[in-house]
């Protein structure tokens, strides 16, 4: 019995022992944990609980050359409601007003937000949604609403606030306007101005204090910012909204009626570079066009016959021809090795000179032009469109510049025939904007001007940054070159056997040079040949004020696919408009000379809106340039109020057209 006395004692003991020894050890542990890594185990259970979030700041805005908005930040509000931190008391007292007042705001019945409010009450839900997308008024109304006077805590409102981007001219300019998005990892991506002057648009993040509550949400500690965000610079374009509407509507009415795929316009100041227009509009499978793409900035292909401009002005400049030397179109079918260069006049145009090959674009004579007088010598050809800054982009700050293509000999795809096809626009590529870039140029006596879409970065008003005009090129030609080809210019639109004449009209004068290329020529499957119709040039002819190039890709062939026939009548509508809406400096009868610059068919234009629209029509929802370029047409004098979309307008639909003479449009 004693050793078993003995032997339970001593296991009593050890047991003991060990307890005393655990509790040291545990007593150990606290103390580390306490002293040691207290700092340690406080920061991450605070992280757990309470968390720094960024906030973004708001965006600049962006204007056109006359201050319109082309993008702005918006605020947009969330509220929630926290039924934990309101007493029953301020709770019995509050929820029909607040119930009220919401519904009177936000449309719902009053007993949708009592239901809503009693049971966030019940669940004791401390993030019960409200309201979402509100604007800055809407919000500054529900802060003042019964109960949620009382502020976050007394009150349980909470505000989640985030910041939007809108146009508000709608889809107008929309692709060059772009757009900027940021990652997780804070890279920056998108496409457009917002994108290429992100730097100057984004401001600075700011910081603001988050508490987790249920089911893992995050709710905002009191009303202050920890670091209040800084707002980003204001930007101007260059756009000219005036402008822009013109060519974005013309564009879009010729790519309906030809069915064509896609298409672009860009119209640019001469002087400057200053680009006042640049449409993109691409085709859905349901047959609708939108902005698509960057197709002016970012599709490089096959110019055609406006590569005519470059090869003439390389030829002069060598001295290798003058626009009187004669050649043989040779009935318009010329061959070269294993190739055929054709003209689209059946039978060619005999004997002529380099002046009138280029003025009714005859392929044959300037194949024969360039490939006989550079054959033996062909870098010397390639050098010369080298020095005319063809062969480099316009190093724009926009993305996605398309590459200028620009062989040279020995290089993949050269061979015996390369000058013969390079000399009217095949084997080479170039954009739309780089094309330009050359005939402006030309209208600019040789000098070579940087396309410019932004002319200055602001904030409120004091200018960050100017951007001034940029020269690329102080002379593409002598200034003997340059007056000889603008000469041309101008008769392939006045003479009557002129490529462009259809454009013809006597009461303003354009100057420019018709395109059509071919796309997957090399296919033997004539369904598969698809055209790129192009106008290219400027305006007025004498002293020109802007310049302009329309290409259109693969319209339907059933329809039209010339370049004179499909891009043309672009060019004319946009030259044609732009003559009766910009001032003209000069001692004569304003109205008159609009009515004399009003040609026939553009008469046609507001009589035919006149007829179709007896009464007024609604415009409520429409973008603020489409709805003022419908009722203008209409002969209505508009007023209008705020920018973006139309939410009111003061004339309802249904009155008599004739009886009205001003419309007041309320824009949101």
């Amino acid at each position: 019995m004693a050793v078993t006395e003995k032997s339970i004692l001593t296991r009593v003991y050890v047991v003991t022992a060990f307890m005393f020894l655990f509790a040291i050890a545990v007593l150990f542990k606290l103390v580390n944990i306490q002293f040691a890594q207290g700092d340690k185990y406080k920061a991450l259970a605070m992280e757990r609980t309470e968390k720094m979030f960024t906030i973004a700041p708001n965006r600049g805005n962006l204007y056109s050359d006359d201050g319109s908005l082309l993008a702005t930040s918006v605020s947009r509000y969330t509220i929630r409601f926290d039924a934990v931190t309101v007493s029953d008391e301020d709770f019995r007292q509050n929820i029909v007003p607040l119930s009220n007042a919401l519904s009177k705001m936000l449309g719902k019945p009053s007993s949708h937000y009592q239901k809503l409010l009693r049971k966030a009450k019940v669940n004791k839900n401390r993030y019960a949604l409200i309201a979402r997308n509100l604007d800055y008024s809407e919000y500054i109304t529900v802060k003042d609403f019964p109960l949620f006077n009382k502020g976050p805590y007394k009150g349980g409102l909470i505000i989640d606030q985030k910041t939007v981007r809108e146009h508000p001219l709608g889809k107008i300019a929309e692709r060059s306007v772009g757009y900027e998005n940021v990652d997780d990892e804070g890279y920056y991506s998108g496409v457009g101005l917002e994108r290429a002057y992100g730097e100057y648009l984004r401001g600075v993040q700011g910081k603001r204090l988050k508490q987790k509550i249920a089911k893992g949400q995050w709710k905002p500690i009191g009303w202050e910012n920890i670091v209040e965000p800084k707002d980003g610079y204001d930007l101007v374009s260059t756009i000219d909204i005036n402008i822009q509407d013109i060519a974005h509507h013309a564009l879009l009415g010729q790519l309906e009626h030809y069915k064509a795929d896609h298409g672009c316009v860009i119209v640019m100041e001469t002087e400057t570079g200053e680009v006042k227009a640049i449409s993109n509009l691409g085709r859905t499978e349901a047959g609708k066009y939108y902005e698509r793409l960057n197709y002016a900035v970012g599709e490089s292909s096959e110019p055609g016959s406006t590569f005519k401009l470059m090869s003439l002005v390389a030829a002069l400049e060598d001295k290798v021809i003058d626009t009187s030397t004669v050649i043989d179109t040779e009935k318009g079918r010329w061959k070269i090795y294993d190739r055929i260069v054709k003209d689209s006049k059946w039978g060619g145009y005999g004997k002529i000179s380099v002046g009138h090959a280029f003025e009714v674009s005859s392929n044959t004579a300037f194949a024969k032009m360039i490939h006989n007088n550079y054959k033996n010598d062909p870098e010397k050809y390639v050098n010369r469109l080298m020095s005319m800054n063809l062969n480099k982009k316009l190093d724009l700050p926009i993305k996605g510049e398309g590459e200028p293509v620009i062989r040279f000999p020995g290089d993949k795809g050269w061979s015996g025939i390369s000058l013969a096809w390079m000399s009217h626009g095949y084997e080479v590529s170039m954009t739309p904007l780089q094309v330009l870039t050359f005939y402006n140029a030309i209208a600019n006596d040789g000098e070579m001007v940087k396309p410019r879409l932004i002319k200055e970065v602001k904030e409120w008003d004091q200018t960050i940054r100017k951007f001034d005009k940029e020269v690329i090129n102080e002379a593409v030609c002598s200034k003997e070159t340059a007056a000889k080809v603008q000469k041309l210019l101008k008769n392939v639109v006045e003479k009557k056997y002129g490529t462009g004449h259809g454009l013809y009209s006597p009461n303003f004068s354009m100057a420019g040079k018709t395109g059509t290329a071919q796309k997957n020529y090399v296919s033997k499957d004539p369904d598969k040949l698809k055209y790129i119709s192009s106008f290219a040039g400027y305006f007025p002819a004498e002293n020109p004020k802007y310049s302009c190039i329309v290409v259109i890709h693969e319209p339907d062939k059933s329809v039209g696919y010339y370049g004179a026939d499909v891009s043309g009548p672009v060019f004319k509508s946009v030259a044609q408009k732009v003559y009766a809406t910009s001032p003209l400096v000069d001692e004569v009868d304003m109205e008159k000379m609009k009515d004399e610059r009003l040609d026939k068919s553009y008469q046609r234009y507001y009589a035919e809106a006149q007829k179709n629209y007896k009464q007024v029509p609604n415009v409520k929802g429409m973008s603020g340039m489409d709805a003022i370029s419908i009722l203008e047409n209409l002969g209505i004098e508009v007023e209008v109020r705020g920018n973006g979309k139309v939410k009111r307008q003061s004339v309802s639909q249904g009155e008599n057209i004739k009886n009205t003479k001003k419309i007041t449009l309320e824009l949101s």
